[in-house]
């Protein structure tokens, strides 16, 4: 097997005389193998190729050295020196690095994981307890509750990883918990310079909140009582309680670097985890260009599951990211909680709305005046926006600001307001983010409100500014809601489809929580983020597809425990069949952003059932091998396929594979060119394997796309034995539909399979293309 290098080219700045070359961070894979005998390791082999190519005045200067999702390493060039590095013989490729960004309780019973539950998936699986999750993140705060290891045993004896102690990271911070924590800066510091340590940590420690949430979701202990400024109160759990964590610090005040993330990829790899769960974001690329799809194909490989956030670019479509076919790509929904906070108007109107105070509040029966933030005069859009240093404190003090959304955070808003003398804040939705409604701990008494009751706010300023009786308002907070329907509901924010790098592959696979969800938080920052703030807890609820996707991991640890013989691909069949897309008034989930149906490009095949996934009945396995045809069948070339997969490919025996859309993956995606044609046909080849009972008998049920005919062959399959593999063929049928040139459409269905037991799910969708 021919293994390559790769190496990453990251935009550092330009110094200040315009005569000194850009440098950058290039990826350059170059055949393992070809390592001459002179050499006694790698890393001086690397050193020897670069200084080869390195003009006097650059440093022989490598960031980091790979060996376990692909073997090579990364460091600084000019743009000359990476084009000379490519005519090297034994180099492969040249990938820029790109920087990637955070996709910023109640959910474990929601989701149907009751502790008391005798024979459900916590207790089939011994709540993961010899699993591993590594959570790639920006660190984790090891003091809290969530990462106790009382009652836990020994830790598992394949595990090779260690706790990197630093003065502030002592020895004592890992546990039979925490069982390990890298940090990994090298990249971020070649383009960003040393980092300023009195704002953030060198070491695995926490400094921005968001991996010891995403770490305590996924596999968080039993902490009691737990809440946030007193909301949220509860029994706070994480997906696998006794799960065991390694903690993977690659974000940093400026972002995630490529290089760093492929670092910890490589780490988590070779230490011994089960499971990789990766909060983190960037733009769409071709996968031989994409860090993260080359680092998850190196896990995945090695039976390794990776779940990775769909992203936050909601409600627009084609905005979902992470999309390589061997990740699980993660949207988020809501759950059945909210945190109420009604806007009482002066005419008596009450506008509803989600917030989460608990500080000096505002006087009950009062209320108080009320201005828009950007009808002051001056710089209106700064003002709307409630930007640092853009309020007239003349214009707000002693009043309630409407402020827009966007630009900077929700809290931030908060915290301009309040240094202006402002006594409480309504945060209005933009008509992009309609009607999505996310709660923030604000440093003053606040609430969120959806696009068009912001609206009715406006015209009510506006109308009252033209009379004699002047705006007034109240903000009333209700507390914790439990029970709330619909639910669960399409995140705005949720990244949606359809899939902008392979149409033919739905993403997300799925949705889980993602919308207020309670986990661990720092100690030393408060739960606004905002550096003012100086309330301390335990607690925090955050948003986002971050949240959503370590739900995901934790599950698919408890899936692996309970199955250890699954492969990343059966497990995430098993979660995508057996997932719903009814929510508790038992209709189709609806959409946040506008109260319409949400369809599969929002949800995939739906929202996770853990209890469901523990037997699924059947699942779709995918081998690397098959990776690889999928590949041939992407028209990637040899070359661009060594870079993913480290593997000679011979595309050959991909053409039997007959199409991209044969991948044997659990949903169906046919895309149609109109062109002139009147009629279009495309079949699928699936194979199924048995993991529920031997001799099950299997019938089909179709419910095809409206405007399509679906067929399947046979329409029973008839297993003997357990592990047994059978395949069947769907073929799609579909008529030319009146469309604008360059516009689409798309209709979905479905097609299950059923022994009376077991329902095996697929959602499969069509698309009429009509080309410009």
């Amino acid at each position: 097997m021919g293994f390559f290098l790769v190496f990453f080219l990251s935009l550092i700045s330009l110094a200040s005389s315009a005569s000194r070359v850009e440098l950058k961070t290039f990826i350059v894979r170059v055949q393992h193998e070809a390592k001459p005998s002179i050499f006694t390791n790698h890393k001086h082999w690397y050193e020897s190729s670069l200084s080869s190519v390195l003009s006097p005045s650059t440093p022989t200067q490598v960031l980091h050295v790979y060996d376990s999702v692909f073997h090579g390493f990364s460091a600084k060039l000019s743009p000359t020196e990476a084009l000379k590095l490519q005519t090297l013989p034994h180099v492969i490729a040249v990938i820029p690095e790109q920087v990637r960004y955070l996709q910023t309780t109640r959910s474990p019973l929601f989701l149907g994981l009751k502790t008391t539950d005798k024979a459900g998936l916590l207790k089939e699986s011994d709540f993961g307890s010899d699993l591993v999750i590594g959570v790639i993140d920006t660190g984790i705060w090891p003091e809290r509750q969530s990462f106790n290891d009382r009652d836990l045993g020994p830790i598992p004896s394949k595990w090779k990883g260690q706790c990197v102690t630093t003065t502030d990271f002592g020895s004592r911070s890992c546990n039979k918990k925490l069982i390990g924590a890298r940090y990994f800066c090298s990249g971020y510091e070649a383009t960003n310079g040393k980092m300023n340590e009195t704002s953030e940590f060198r070491s695995p420690r926490d400094s921005d909140g968001h991996g010891t949430h995403t770490a305590s979701i996924a596999a968080g202990r039993y902490v009691f009582p737990a809440s946030t400024l007193g909301y949220a109160k509860g029994v706070a759990a994480g997906m696998a309680p006794k799960a065991r964590l390694a903690a993977y610090k690659v974000c940093w005040n400026a972002g995630c670097y490529d290089s760093d993330i492929l670092a910890a990829f490589d780490s988590a790899v070779a230490d011994g985890v089960d499971v990789i769960s990766l909060s983190v974001g960037g733009a769409v690329v071709p996968y031989y260009l994409d860090a993260i799809a080359i680092g998850a194909f190196g896990a995945a490989d090695k039976g390794i599951f990776v779940s990775a956030s769909a992203g936050n670019g909601g409600p627009g479509g084609l905005t979902v990211t992470n999309v390589a076919p061997w990740v699980a790509t993660i949207g988020a929904g809501t759950i059945d909680r909210d945190f109420p906070a009604d806007v009482k108007l002066g005419n008596g109107k009450v506008v509803p709305g989600v917030g989460v105070y608990n500080g000096p509040g505002l006087s009950p029966g009062r209320t108080y005046p009320l201005v828009y933030a950007g009808s002051g005069g001056g710089d209106g859009y700064s003002s709307s926006l409630c930007l640092e240093g853009s309020l007239d404190p003349d214009l707000v003090k002693g009043k309630i600001v409407l402020c827009d959304r966007g630009i900077n955070s929700r809290a931030a808003k908060g915290d301009v307001v309040k240094k202006a003398g402002g006594v409480g804040m309504i945060i209005a939705n933009g008509v992009f983010d309609g009607e999505g409604l996310v709660v923030d701990c604000h440093v003053l008494p606040a609430t969120a409100v959806g696009a068009s009751n912001a609206d009715e706010i406006r015209q009510y300023i506006d109308s009252a500014s033209k009379s004699n009786a002047p705006a007034t308002a109240t903000i009333v907070f209700k507390g914790t809601r439990l029970g709330v329907r619909p639910a669960p509901v399409v995140a705005s924010f949720s990244a949606r489809g359809p899939n902008p790098e392979t149409p033919e592959i739905l993403k997300p696979d799925v949705i889980a929580p993602g919308l207020n969800i309670l986990a661990a938080w720092p100690d030393h920052l408060g739960p606004s983020g905002i550096p003012s703030d100086n309330r301390r807890t335990e607690f925090n609820i955050l948003s986002g597809t971050s949240m959503a996707c370590p739900h995901v991991s934790g599950l698919a640890a408890l899936l692996k425990a309970a199955h250890p013989e699954w492969s990343p691909a059966a497990i995430k069949s098993a979660l995508m069949t057996t997932a719903y897309t009814v929510d508790n008034r038992g209709e189709i989930m609806i959409d946040e952003s506008n109260g319409n149906t949400s369809t599969v490009f929002d949800f995939g095949s739906g929202h996770v059932h853990p209890t469901k996934a523990m037997d699924p009945g059947l699942v779709y396995d995918i081998t690397p091998m098959d990776y690889v045809d999928f590949l041939c069948n992407s028209n990637y070339t040899i070359n661009n396929i060594q870079v993913i997969t480290r593997r000679n490919a011979d595309c050959s025996g991909a053409k039997r594979a007959g199409h991209i859309g044969n991948l044997n993956y659990p949903s169906f995606s046919a895309v149609f060119q109109q062109n002139d044609k009147h009629k279009m046909s495309i079949h699928f080849i699936r194979q199924a394997t048995n993991v529920g009972g031997p001799n099950s008998v299997y019938k089909v049920r179709i419910k095809p796309p409206s405007g399509t005919l679906v067929t399947v062959e046979p329409q029973q399959l008839v297993f003997r034995r357990v592990g047994q593999k059978l395949n069947f063929l769907v073929r799609v049928e579909a008529m030319a539909v009146k469309l604008a040139p360059g516009s689409s459409s798309t209709k979905s269905g479905t097609i299950v399979w059923s022994d009376g037991k077991h329902n095996v799910t697929s959602p499969i969708i069509v698309t009429m293309q009509q080309p410009l």
